[in-house]
């Protein structure tokens, strides 16, 4: 385990600029560099690095962070990984001391489930190619299905025999841990519980088995046609695409990722040469599937049978890839097809040409599709109209909306208008369906939201409604600055003389996420724990990490024409430099929008207790009204702010 010390020396070793450098071409703009973002396709640069602060960010596809977090995203690395490459790459000699014992042995029992399940990969695949049944049954269907050896050992498939015990003696001849089988779900009641079936590896990202799939071959055999592992520590379904381990350097490389239903599918299309794809093994698409695929591609192609259950099955979860913000393309094979028979028939070319000519975009191939299905019908064309509007409604991207709409409202023959005032009432009723479940305030205007035609232009993270512009711009001074002294004599930080300045207030905050985070470095100013910028990049919550990198990486900055080329020297300091009066000023707009809404609260109070004829209440909310509109009506004379009579 890599020592604190070490981890920091590591990271403070590190230039964004010299990591980002080895695969991205990055030229000077400004004090910042810039180049296209690795992440995702573009022609037009919106990818930034900004060696002050040692992060880089892309506004075209939103990722950021420190030069680790490049790694761990363009490498596929864990963060130990990351620290490993870095420190490799400036000479620097890594600490290390030995883990908790309770860590270790966390470790090692979930690394000996792994050991586990590669003995029984290695089992499966012995009996499929080395034993008179495995051979005679379970090679000739892998073999009549036209997969090579080297598929078969590539991706891990396998033969289980119909004896009840031979994995099970297998084992406890090799000293395995019974009950480990059994909670990797390949022993159920001290027998095998894969019998007769041919096998399927399913593999982690990183190609270590963590699961299994089984396949019956007797068409008269009672039981399911497949079964699978149970959901372990190790093995979550929801989180799993098969061949994803094999496939993710081609789909990043296309920047488009096939999906199809069956193992065989994905083996058949790998073997010719057609390597981005995976399989979401016939279960329902998940949240966490479609973030898998999006880290290496920005486009989805469902490819499925031409028959009317594949048309179905090309209509299920792509809600959710909408919402995921990514572009998806159907194609439809024809009748009687799917993708092993057919990439078997054709050979990898035709496939290719046959995907190219015959690829359409979902939102349009699901409008064609129901155009064609409403007839001239109209009550049954309304319906239909309705269930495309919900689908472009979950799309993010406003722009991408509008031309959605212009296209289906051309299908449906329909004033455009009616689709986009449509699409736009599902938006605001799923956004204030969301804001009563979450009860949390809303991060965007109406107009926001909507349906439009103007692009959106590069712009600092959202506040939400409310008092929340303040609640953002003191979250800005504790992620920029709340490191820097405010008193360097007394020792007095900024992010100390913040947080003893709000922390009567800091239960009224209007956003969850930066009372959040002024909590969070509240506890660790009690804790003695830094509170640097790095430690905000790095933070575990998401949503912290995200909203420090969109504050860091501003593309707003002092040109250097201005002395250079017209000999102006600018006076005015640039606020990176001038932390103490921006904390001050801050920290008084904030407090004032505080203050008046205690003042607002007040005024209700004292005119629902009037109402009530309760006057000694009356009197002591009076007193403390006044007492709070003292300190308000100074606050706005400081910053000259025009007071309004109450």
């Amino acid at each position: 385990m890599i020592t604190e010390k070490s981890k920091r020396e590591i990271l403070e070793a590190a230039r964004i600029e010299d990591i980002v450098g080895d695969f991205v071409q990055l030229r000077r703009r400004g004090t910042s560099l810039t180049g296209l973002c690795p992440f995702h396709n573009e022609k037009s640069p919106s990818f930034y690095v900004n060696p002050a602060r040692n992060i880089f960010k892309c506004f075209g596809c939103s990722k950021g962070g420190d030069p680790a977090a490049f790694l761990m995203e363009h490498e596929q690395l864990s963060f130990t990984e990351a620290l490993r490459w870095i420190a490799r790459k400036y000479n620097i000699a890594i600490e290390e001391v030995l883990p908790s014992a309770e860590a270790l042995q966390a470790a090692q029992a979930e690394e000996s489930l792994f050991i586990i399940n590669q003995f029984a990969a290695d089992f499966f695949q012995h009996q499929l190619l080395h034993t008179d049944r495995g051979r005679s049954v379970g090679l000739s269907y892998f073999r009549e299905r036209g997969f090579t050896e080297d598929t078969i050992r590539k991706f891990g498939l396998g033969f289980a025999p119909v004896s009840g015990d031979a994995l099970v003696m297998e084992a406890s001849r090799q000293q395995y841990n019974l009950t480990q089988l059994e909670e990797l779900g390949l022993v159920k009641n001290s027998r095998d519980f894969f019998r007769e079936r041919v096998m399927f590896s399913i593999h982690n990202l990183s190609g270590k088995v963590i699961a299994f799939a089984g396949r019956m071959l007797q068409k008269d055999a009672k039981g399911p046609k497949y079964i699978n592992s149970p959901e372990t520590v190790i093995y979550h379904k929801s989180r799993v695409l098969y061949g994803l381990s094999f496939a993710r350097q081609a789909i990043r490389k296309q920047d488009d990722c096939i999906l199809v239903e069956g193992y065989t599918d994905v083996l058949s299309l790998s073997q010719a040469g057609i390597e981005h794809v995976v399989a979401s093994s016939g279960t329902a698409l998940t949240v966490e599937q479609i973030r898998l695929i999006k880290r290496y591609a920005s486009q989805v192609t469902l490819l499925y049978d031409g028959d009317a259950a594949g048309i179905k099955a090309a209509l299920r979860g792509v809600d959710l890839l909408l919402e995921q913000d990514m572009n998806v393309k159907v194609a439809v094979l024809p009748a009687g097809e799917d993708p092993d028979s057919f990439v078997r028939k054709m050979g990898k070319l035709a496939t290719e040409e046959y995907l190219q000519a015959n690829k359409q975009d979902f939102v349009l191939f699901k409008a064609s599709l129901l155009v064609r299905e409403a007839g001239n019908d109209p009550v049954k064309k309304s319906a239909l109209i309705q269930d495309i509007m919900g689908s472009i409604a979950r799309v993010p991207e406003p722009i991408k909306r509008s031309l959605y709409c212009r296209e289906c409202a051309a299908l449906f023959e329909v004033d455009e208008q009616l689709v986009v005032a449509g699409v736009n009432k599902i938006i605001a009723g799923n956004l204030q369906k969301h804001l009563q479940k979450t009860d949390a305030p809303s991060v965007a205007t109406s107009a926001d939201a909507l349906v439009s035609t103007a692009p959106a232009a590069v712009s600092p993270p959202v506040a939400p409604a409310g008092h929340s512009f303040q609640e953002l711009d003191l979250a800005r001074v504790l992620i920029l600055f709340g490191a820097h002294w405010y008193q360097e004599e007394h020792q007095l930080s900024v992010a100390q003389f913040v947080i003893d300045n709000i922390d009567d207030v800091i239960d009224q905050f209007d956003a969850p996420l930066y009372q959040q985070l002024a909590m969070d470095v509240r506890s660790r100013l009690t804790a003695g724990l830094d509170i640097r910028t790095d430690y905000f990049v790095r933070h575990e919550d998401e949503q912290i990490r995200k909203l420090a990198i969109d504050l860091l990486h501003s593309p707003n900055e002092f040109s250097e024409n201005w002395e250079k080329k017209w000999g102006i020297v600018l006076n005015q300091q640039h606020p990176d430099q001038n932390w103490k009066e921006d904390s001050e000023q801050m920290l008084k707009r904030f407090r004032l929008r505080k203050l008046k809404r205690m003042l607002d609260d007040h005024t209700n109070r004292i005119r629902e207790a009037e109402k009530q004829q309760q006057m000694d209440e009356v009197l002591l909310l009076l007193k403390v009204h006044q007492r709070i509109k003292r300190m308000h009506d100074e606050l706005a004379q400081q910053l000259k702010t025009v007071v309004h009579p109450r």
